[in-house]
């Protein structure tokens, strides 16, 4: 069951974020966030979860035996998509 709601999340945001980068371009999801002071309150609360995600993906893949460098890597260039792929791929039994 989580792996079908991780999934199904993945999907949906990935078609967002498709949707999203065809409209209006990589740079152009940036330029949103930096128009207002909303938008960088958005992007900072973003980035602060973020961090939280990284700090706790790290700390399962050592207790877990997994190279946490991609997933950290991906979060890094690609978001939420690299935590959604690192629970994705963990195993159940973690």
């Amino acid at each position: 069951m989580q792996r079908t709601l991780v999934m199904v999340t993945l999907a949906l945001f990935g078609a967002l974020s498709a949707v999203a980068l065809w409209q209006h371009g990589y740079v152009g999801l940036f330029e949103q966030a930096f128009a207002s002071w909303a938008g960088l309150q958005v992007l900072a609360d973003l980035a602060i979860a973020l961090v939280l995600v990284m700090v706790w993906m790290w700390r399962d893949a050592r207790a877990t035996g997994r190279n946490a460098w991609p997933w950290l890597l991906a979060t890094l260039a690609l978001g939420s998509f690299g935590p959604l792929g690192y629970l994705l791929t963990r195993d159940r039994s973690a």
